[in-house]
């Protein structure tokens, strides 16, 4: 089994025992009382602890990888929360690069056919820049959270940006965020203005079901142990072979920014450019909107990768002199074909932009296994968001 990487936090435990303090206090939680949760959900409370008890990383027969793979099975319950560590979403104070090294194993045999590969993405974006460049308006903080991770879904989980951010702090999130941790209340708004370079990708298609597709052996041997209306035997499963499988991913790296606002004012340029549009403002216009005149604070412009040269090439090309104040902006980048063909030389491959996770119900070629699985699935992950 891999090793899981080592890494400080807030509270001075390693990513090595991080995972069994978050399953200690999430046993703890989901085994006390849930003011929200009447009689009825009692029973599943008891099956969420027994199936939590044998939930630990997976026992992987291979590394995590830096590269990503389609078709790797990982135990998304084993850092629920905590994938950043993981994961590289987010800016790191790390010297290493890496995209993903969370510990995974092979599940399904042969599923070549089924890949469908895209290495740097052609044709995707104009021919300046390959990748998106886009603002999304959130009304407050959990808005702006899943707009940062909009393009991360997890089957099963109706909160997926959760498995990323449910334990950061205030400053933490200040932090990954790039502003001021006086602004993450509940008083304010934000727009998130955010430009993607796309690298590489993969894909699979939809998995068959009903026994076609070949499993490791080990694998089906633990298939085969699974008793429908048994949740220990699901929690064994998971805990060997994990939850979910990659079913996409698209890796590359961005810069993003957040633009605070008092809900006012933000309510005003929202309806001015729902309106109007970017493209029919005029560039004077548009900076006002995202200059100090408006907005209550200007976030830092951060890249996903925490690149210290492409940080340093923002404070050289991005810094924007609008009457008396300087400041950096993205904005900068919006119709300037040289920054933007400077820009997509220089982001590499180096942070996680997309992901898809399914779950490994097409491992289960039974119907009443694969129903099995799914119920354990679906209620135990409603339990962890309500319970982290």
């Amino acid at each position: 089994m891999c090793p899981a990487p080592e890494e400080q936090t807030n509270s001075g435990l390693s990513s090595s025992n991080l995972a069994s303090f978050a399953l200690e206090h999430r046993l703890r939680r989901a085994a006390g009382t849930n003011m929200w949760c009447g009689p009825g959900c009692r029973m599943w409370e008891r099956a969420i602890v027994l199936l939590l008890a044998a939930v630990t990383v997976p026992d992987s027969t291979s590394c995590a990888s830096q590269n990503m793979r389609v078709g790797v099975a990982i135990n998304l319950f084993s850092r629920y929360g905590y994938l950043s560590i993981s994961m590289r979403v987010v800016p790191r104070n790390d010297s290493d690069s890496w995209l993903f090294r969370e510990p995974s194993v092979d599940v399904f045999r042969n599923l070549s056919y089924l890949q469908t590969p895209v290495r740097g993405l052609p044709g995707t974006g104009t021919p300046v820049f390959q990748g998106d460049f886009h603002m999304e308006f959130c009304d407050n903080m959990k808005q702006l959270l899943q707009a940062y991770f909009r393009d991360f879904k997890m089957e099963r989980l109706e909160r997926p940006w959760r498995a990323f951010s449910a334990s950061w702090g205030k400053s933490t999130l200040a932090k990954h965020l790039g502003i001021n941790s006086s602004y993450v209340t509940g008083q304010h708004s934000y727009v998130l203005v955010r430009v993607a370079r796309h690298r590489d990708s993969g894909r699979l298609g939809d998995l068959p079901l009903g026994g076609t597709l070949p499993l490791e052996e080990l694998v089906a041997e633990e298939v085969d142990r699974v008793v429908p209306g048994d949740v220990p035997s699901v929690g064994r499963f998971v805990k060997n072979f994990g939850s979910h499988y990659v079913s996409s991913y698209v890796t590359g790296n961005a810069l993003y920014q957040v633009f605070v606002y008092t809900p006012q004012i933000y309510s005003k340029i929202k309806e001015r450019l729902r309106a109007k549009g970017v493209s029919d403002l005029s560039n004077v216009e548009l900076s006002s909107f995202f200059s100090p005149w408006y907005a209550e604070h200007i976030g830092t412009i951060q890249t996903a990768s925490g690149n210290g040269t492409v940080d340093a090439w923002v404070a050289d090309h991005l810094r924007v002199h609008f009457y008396f104040f300087t400041y950096a902006s993205l904005l900068k980048l919006h119709g300037d074909a040289g920054l933007l063909r400077q820009l997509n030389d220089l982001l590499g491959n180096e942070a996680l932009l997309q992901l898809d996770l399914r779950t490994l119900a097409p491992a289960f070629s039974d119907p009443q296994k694969r129903a099995w699985f799914e119920v354990v699935m679906d209620n135990s992950l409603k339990l962890w968001e309500v319970n982290m």
